[in-house]
């Protein structure tokens, strides 16, 4: 595939997650199973599209990519959090909200 075809892919799938991740915040118990699924797909075409993207780049593994993958990683158990941790719902929303800026600040800064 394209390199631009995996951007929209990665892009898309971001969108989703991330949808899916505050919606799971104020979403009530029994949408647990068919949000976990929807995230969890939305997770694994992030990682897919973001690594061949990398690999398309010739980029090697440089630092901003694994704090991407760290933040990927967070957002991943964002939803699980949710669900489990009603109580901490404004904190792990703000800590959500945090990981995917410092993701978007990565790929644009590439700090390191």
């Amino acid at each position: 595939m394209s390199l631009p075809t995996y951007h929209v892919l990665h892009l898309s799938s971001i969108i989703v997650l991330l949808a899916y991740t505050f919606y799971a915040f104020a979403a009530p118990a029994e949408t647990r199973k068919r949000v976990m699924m929807v995230t969890g797909i939305a997770a694994l075409l992030v990682a897919v599209s973001g690594f061949a993207m990398l690999a398309k780049l010739h980029l090697g593994f440089p630092h901003w990519v694994a704090v991407k993958v760290a933040c990927w990683l967070g957002l991943s158990a964002m939803v699980s959090f949710a669900y489990r941790k009603r109580a901490s719902a404004d904190l792990f929303m703000l800590i959500a909200l945090v990981l995917a800026i410092t993701a978007v600040a990565m790929v644009y800064v590439r700090p390191f």
